[in-house]
């Protein structure tokens, strides 16, 4: 109780003690409002740029597998793309040798020249795919029917468009049922599939033309393709457990010794973000260093004005010790003072950047408009500033405890 009141007193004798010398107070604190600001306004950025990469990420899929193939740049003369493409039989055998996938499609590619009507389009994007891949990328259709695995058992000549296909093409607003032209071969529209663009970060850019066949038709026209696989686990969480599985199979179907590097890759979407927690983490770690400089300064200001006030007050400091004060309520005495100055440094810190992180958010920036100030950053700003008061205010502190009163009375 009675440290309470001891240490009562002594805050409100150092807020009175800076109220009375204002402008030295803020010039004195000024370091700390700085460091104070950059640490907030630093860590709420980082925040508002993971919490925009991970909505970029989750676009895409969190559980999403891609498998390709690779030529090893060790031996990249040593393997033709003959030898590392994927076969039909390899994209086959990964479901039913990989528990750990849930579904898969292969896709492949052509740049085909499309006629619908008077109109020719040249190399325009034409994807062959299995019915999972309306699961697996997320895109439905908003006219007509997705594909269906007749389709692909058959073989049949249906295709599916974009809205940028109709716009491009000419084509008539519903346009299910209409016929194009793909390479010659006359396709019938049975779909009109939702467009969904890639996010600029991603490579993405203005929406395409886009025609989807089924796979098995596009083998009749291209029967050895270019071709990759986009595969979903049952869990983002089972992505090591499916890589593994995957590389067992796919090195025992392609006869790989032991000591030969992987023709295929295989990548996820949580392998990314994973990767970006850790670049983020080490960015923010970089510049909570170069923030502690700020502090470092500030805490040298703190240290200096503290020693002005022990040169200053030692009569007082004289005054009390004579009267029977005890040097560790004087030393007490001066760390609160600098402690409490710092807090105050603090708190004027963490207002003036709340007030810059609304103006942040209110700019209109994707990247920043999620940035906030965690509860973590408020609670390590006022902890760095106490620690700075501490740290700073000891030297100045033990001068003044360790003063002898006789001397201290003389000190003119």
């Amino acid at each position: 109780m009675i440290l309470v009141r001891l240490l009562t007193q002594t805050v409100l004798l150092a807020l009175g003690q800076m109220w009375s010398n204002k402008v030295r107070t803020f010039l004195t604190t000024l370091g700390i409002i700085i460091a104070v600001v950059a640490v907030v306004i630093t860590v709420a950025a980082m925040v508002g740029l993971k919490q925009f990469v991970l909505d970029q990420f989750a676009t895409i899929g969190a559980n999403k597998v891609w498998i390709f193939p690779r030529r090893p740049p060790e031996a990249r003369e040593r393997f033709s793309f003959r030898q590392i493409r994927l076969t039909v039989e390899q994209v086959d055998g990964l479901l039913a040798n990989c528990p750990s996938l849930m579904r898969l499609t292969p896709i492949m590619q052509l740049n085909p020249t499309v006629q619908a009507g008077e109109r020719v389009r040249q190399g325009v994007l034409v994807q062959g795919i299995r019915p999972e891949w309306h699961e697996i990328e997320q895109r439905f259709v908003t006219q007509g029917r997705p594909f269906m695995r007749i389709d692909e058992d058959e073989r049949r000549q249906v295709c599916l468009v974009n809205d940028k296909g109709i716009e491009e093409l000419g084509l008539d607003t519903d346009p299910t049922g209409d016929f194009v032209l793909i390479e010659g071969r006359r396709f019938l529209i049975v779909g009109v599939v939702e467009t969904k663009s890639l996010s600029p970060m991603f490579g993405g850019d203005e929406a395409l033309t886009e025609i989807y066949i089924p796979f098995a038709t596009g083998l009749m026209m291209r029967p050895e393709p270019g071709m990759y696989v986009v595969a979903q686990t049952h869990t983002p969480e089972m992505f090591d457990d499916a890589k593994a599985e995957v590389r067992f199979f796919m090195r025992r179907v392609r006869g790989l010794e032991p000591e030969d590097p992987d023709t295929f890759g295989v990548e996820s979407i949580e392998q990314a973000r994973s990767q970006f927690g850790t670049i983020a983490a080490a960015m923010t770690g970089a510049v909570g260093g170069l923030v502690g400089i700020s502090l470092l300064v500030g805490g040298i200001g703190i240290m200096n004005i503290m020693l002005v006030s022990v040169s200053e007050r030692t009569r007082e400091i004289g005054l009390r010790k004579a009267v029977g004060a005890r040097p560790e309520v004087v030393l007490l005495q001066f760390l609160v003072e600098a402690v409490t100055l710092c807090l105050v440094g603090g708190g004027i810190g963490l207002g003036i950047g709340q007030t810059l992180v609304l103006a942040m958010r209110m700019s209109g920036a994707d990247a920043v408009k999620g940035a906030e100030i965690p509860a973590w950053a408020v609670v390590l700003a006022i902890g760095f500033s106490a620690g700075t008061g501490v740290i700073f205010g000891m030297f100045p502190a033990v001068k003044a405890a360790r003063l002898d009163p006789i001397d201290a009375l003389r000190h003119e």
